[in-house]
């Protein structure tokens, strides 16, 4: 009988097969893991490609658990603010931009960070003074917050007497005059009358982020807002057209919205886009409840209220999206119906109505395979730590943010209850406690590299940045981090042959520049991604 030879056979280098190291060799035949072992000589034939790794670590395919990849896509041909504090620099940016389309009827993009502006909040006057002839609106990097000039303001109708929308906040003046910030649901206001991003922008949006996260290694995500209302786009049409046509060589899980102005109500309509939106690489099975909003402005719901710049109490201790006292309810039709949960939980009070509402589910439907995720997890309470394993909710951790820099340091930690302050992204307690760690990068929020995300989780501080660890204690392993990115969000995406180099499993790969388990800690974040494969076939190979 005829050898059934490998297509691709990689050799000479180390192995991380879902836990840990080995130095083995891995056959690959028609997109499927073949063998692992430590001479697979006889599975080369004269048509095989041979990947000599001579050293670079291969890894299953990083997955992300928690993205916005055509939001993402889009606003990287906006005006991109990215990558920068410094408020020069947005002014030359933008600046640019506008001079660059001169025909655009709006000035739109975003990316920049609260701490550049004096309490976080920017003013309409200096894009006033950049952008004086047409409306501009610029989201910030957390995509929390909205950045408007008075153009903007005055088509929205926005002025003194216009009240605070029940999930939002309008930055106001000692007069009550709007200065241009607008906070989580008054970010709709503005919203509302921006002419809609076309179909063809959110394919092409699409399109060039597939590229960056392949060359990033990631051969799958879930997307955490599709169907979007409150204010939000709905990216969903994109999805559907490369998933029909092929074009979409990702795997992708899209997380259905779920509307915050209604109730359980909605939950057949949640069914049908199920059914409708499960197309090629593309399945729609998982729903997105958005419980808090963030940390930075006071709209993370906590369990201790927030102090004012003076260090005392104030009477706010952030907002619940959905009321929790019904979230019960709907999470456990949710489940009921074969949907996974998938949280925005950022406080400690929105994680703990996010495990009660898991808890009622598990009471009343028994054990599911719904597989509920937790993202951001920012503060957690000691006493519900334990609860994720217990509850089987998997903890989605967004590990670049837990450092010192700025927004931490400036606009957060003086403003936390001290308790909560030291509750912050505790990695290490969750990972001891039995969770199930999943990994994202909420981009574009946050960078989509997860090593950089890697480097973070495990120094629990920004490469090249010098400054002391966030939290040291709560520091995972390179295994356990790696771990996350991969096997861990693997299984809250509901692919169970991919997330391990293993025989029988998906073929969904990525070999790095260097094996960073051999070298510092220190230098995880230098390591860069050489190679990606999606079903055993190269969707990226970098250059050098």
């Amino acid at each position: 009988m005829a050898t059934a030879y490998a297509e691709k056979l990689f050799t000479n280098g180390p192995v991380f097969t879902g836990s840990g190291t080995t130095e083995t060799q891995v056959a690959v035949r028609g997109g499927r893991v073949v063998a692992v072992g430590p001479d697979l000589a006889d599975l080369a034939g004269p048509a095989t490609e041979r990947i000599d790794l001579a050293g670079r670590l291969l890894i299953p395919g990083f997955q992300d658990a928690h993205i916005h990849a055509v939001m993402g896509g889009v606003e990287l041909g906006q005006c991109d603010l990215t990558g920068t504090v410094d408020l020069d620099e947005y002014r030359r940016r933008i600046r640019a931009y506008a001079d660059a389309h001169p025909d655009a009827e709006w000035i739109t993009g975003g990316g920049w960070s609260m701490e550049s502006f004096e309490n976080g909040v920017p003013s309409r006057r200096i894009l006033d003074e950049l952008v004086p002839d047409r409306p501009a609106y610029l989201m910030n990097r957390d995509h929390h917050a909205g950045w408007a000039n008075s153009r903007a303001l005055e088509l929205a109708g926005v002025t003194a007497s216009t009240p605070d929308p029940a999930d939002g906040r309008i930055d106001r003046d000692a007069d009550g005059e709007p200065v241009g910030g607008l906070q989580e649901g008054a970010m709709s206001l503005v919203a509302a009358v921006i002419p809609p991003v076309t179909a063809a922008v959110r394919l092409s949006g699409l399109t060039r982020a597939q590229e960056l996260l392949h060359s990033l290694g990631i051969t799958a995500w879930q997307d955490a807002m599709l169907c979007a209302t409150n204010g939000y786009a709905d990216v969903s049409d994109a999805y559907l057209e490369m998933a029909r046509t092929g074009a979409l060589s990702a795997t992708v899980v899209g997380a259905l919205w779920w509307d915050r102005d209604r109730g359980a109500e909605q939950i057949p309509d949640l069914v049908a886009k199920r059914e409708s939106m499960t197309i090629g690489r593309l399945r729609c099975g998982s729903v997105k409840l958005m419980l808090d909003g963030i940390a930075e402005n006071f709209t993370a719901a906590m369990t201790a209220p927030y102090r004012d710049s003076c260090g005392h109490a104030t009477a706010n201790s952030g907002l619940s999206f959905i009321d929790p006292a019904k979230l019960p309810e709907y999470v456990a039709e949710l489940d009921r119906q074969g949907f996974q949960p998938h949280f925005h939980a950022l406080g400690d009070r929105a994680v703990r109505d996010a495990l009660n509402a898991v808890e009622r589910a598990r009471r009343e439907n028994g054990a599911s395979d719904t597989r509920p995720h937790l993202a951001h997890l920012q503060v957690v309470h000691p006493d519900d730590v334990p609860r994720f394993a217990a509850l089987g909710a998997a903890a989605n951790i967004q590990a670049l943010w837990a450092t010192h820099e700025p927004q931490m340091d400036d606009l957060t930690l003086p403003f936390l209850d001290e308790d909560l302050g030291r509750w912050q992204y505790p990695f290490g307690d969750l990972h001891q406690a039995g969770a199930r760690l999943a990994a994202g990068s909420d981009w574009p929020v946050s960078s989509p590299d997860p090593l950089q995300g890697i480097h973070v989780a495990v120094n629990r501080v920004l490469i090249g940045t010098g400054r002391e660890p966030f939290l040291p204690e709560q520091r995972l392993s390179l295994a356990v981090a790696l771990e996350a990115y991969t096997a861990g969000s693997a299984f809250v995406n509901h692919l169970d042959d991919t997330g391990r180099i293993e025989p029988g499993f998906r073929a969904d790969l990525a070999v790095l520049d260097r094996n960073p388990f051999a070298g510092p800690p220190e230098e995880i974040g230098e390591t860069r991604v050489a190679m990606t494969f999606v079903v055993g076939n190269a969707v990226f190979r970098r250059a050098d």
